[in-house]
């Protein structure tokens, strides 16, 4: 059974490891036997969840599993890119694609396809340092 995905008011980041207490820094995640860079941090679009309603379909920024949630800027445009949250430095490496796994958990069928493409980035974390809520995003390269 998953962990219950909980809103911290900070986001202690670990350069090249991840982020501080989170499930895959200490080995317990899912995918922890498969580590690589660009699984350190996610964000996903806060339109993305909140544009599922109109299809019928409900996911809340906790259910969505992804360790931010932005609003006011197109995520996949980051791809390739060094962006800047808060105090942090992050590679953007790849979309996060959903997986059966959150549609099974919550009951929806239809949410992997409705999300295909639209859910969030998996990141790098390259420098130390917080993210609180509001924190800006800004693109570096």
């Amino acid at each position: 059974m998953a962990e219950v995905m909980n809103e911290a008011l900070i986001l202690r980041c670990i350069a090249g490891k991840g982020i501080d207490g989170d499930r895959y820094m200490l080995g317990t995640g899912t995918y922890s036997k498969k580590p690589e860079p660009g699984r350190q941090l996610t964000i996903i679009e806060s339109e993305e969840l909140e544009a599922l309603i109109k299809i019928g379909l409900h996911c809340t920024s906790n259910q969505s599993r992804r360790n931010i949630i932005s609003r006011g800027i197109s995520l996949n445009n980051l791809v390739g890119k060094k962006i800047m949250v808060g105090e942090v430095k992050l590679m953007v490496h790849r979309l996060c694609q959903p997986c059966t796994y959150l549609e099974k958990k919550l009951k929806q069928p239809g949410l992997k396809d409705a999300l295909w493409d639209k859910g969030g980035v998996k990141c790098e974390i390259l420098t130390y340092g917080n993210i609180k809520p509001n924190d800006k995003i800004s693109v570096l390269s």
